[in-house]
């Protein structure tokens, strides 16, 4: 996940936007587990606190679920609330 990082936006906003478009462009199919807290952060060398603001976000907007002890996962359906939320912008 390559991720270039503008000054305009906060990087949390940065990280779910772009996992949003991974989920659309079907990289992150539905219920197939992200990467963990920890992997993006260090993989991308920020904070984790800033990878798990992201994540949270995805998660109060019902596209990503926590299942505890086995990590985030895309959620049924998710695909398609993106796709119906870009076609109503």
């Amino acid at each position: 996940m390559n991720i270039s990082w503008n000054d305009k936006d906060p990087i949390y906003r940065q990280l779910r936007d772009r996992i949003l478009e991974m989920i659309l462009e079907g990289i992150f199919p539905e219920g197939q587990s992200l990467p963990s807290v920890r992997q993006l952060a260090s993989e991308h060398r920020i904070n984790p606190v800033t990878v798990s603001k992201a994540m949270q976000m995805l998660v109060d907007e019902e596209l990503v679920e926590k299942k505890r002890g086995l990590g985030m996962f895309v959620r049924e359906g998710a695909k398609n609330s993106l796709a119906a939320t870009e076609r109503d912008r």
